[in-house]
């Protein structure tokens, strides 16, 4: 486990999936999402057989908020265990050990936690995670232009934009640009 302020980051079980397969099959989950079609339980299923073979340092994580006045178990909240609640998902892939690099990918699929500072804060996390404990030196990610919540939440993390992949991506019946971010160990 990884704990934040707010947040734990912690491995994916096989029942988080229906959560999953019921965000992304959210229309307004799924606009920051390179996904285009629906996704069933045999999909997510699938796709959970194959993260799990991945190496440890690049399996997707879990993330969980903590919900006060739940901690010794008194009342029962839906999703809910432990006094935690599973709000969305991030990863650092395809990490290059020669390079020291990775990606970073994030969704908070949980609508009623958005705008509230709980992505940055994981990301923030996995971050300080891949510089201090795998020994990254850079981590990027893409992000879709007319994605302004997580662009603020990657410059609040200290991502700095590096380019623009000008009309790379069509989404809604455009074409949109994709941002192309970085953060350095250096500037962390």
């Amino acid at each position: 486990m990884i704990y934040g302020e707010r947040i734990r980051l912690r491995a994916i079980e096989r029942e988080d999936l229906p959560t999953f397969v019921e965000w992304l099959n959210d229309p307004d989950v799924l606009q920051g999402l390179l996904l285009h079609t629906p996704v069933s339980r045999a999909t997510e299923e699938n796709w959970f057989e194959g993260m799990i073979k991945r190496p440890p340092d690049e399996q997707v994580l879990a993330i969980e908020v903590h919900l006060p006045g739940v901690i010794d178990g008194d009342a029962k909240v839906p999703g809910a265990e432990e006094g935690r609640k599973l709000i969305g998902s991030l990863s650092l892939d395809t990490i290059d050990w020669r390079n020291r690099c990775a990606e970073l990918g994030i969704m908070i699929g949980d609508k009623s936690y958005w705008n509230q500072g709980y992505g940055s804060e994981a990301v923030r996390l996995l971050v300080q995670h891949g510089f201090k404990t795998l020994n990254l030196n850079r981590i990027f990610l893409h992000v879709f232009e007319t994605n302004p919540r997580a662009i603020r939440a990657y410059e609040k993390a200290g991502f700095v934009l590096e380019g623009r992949e000008r009309q790379a991506e069509f989404k809604d019946g455009k074409y949109i640009d994709v941002l192309r971010m970085s953060l350095l160990k250096d500037d962390f």
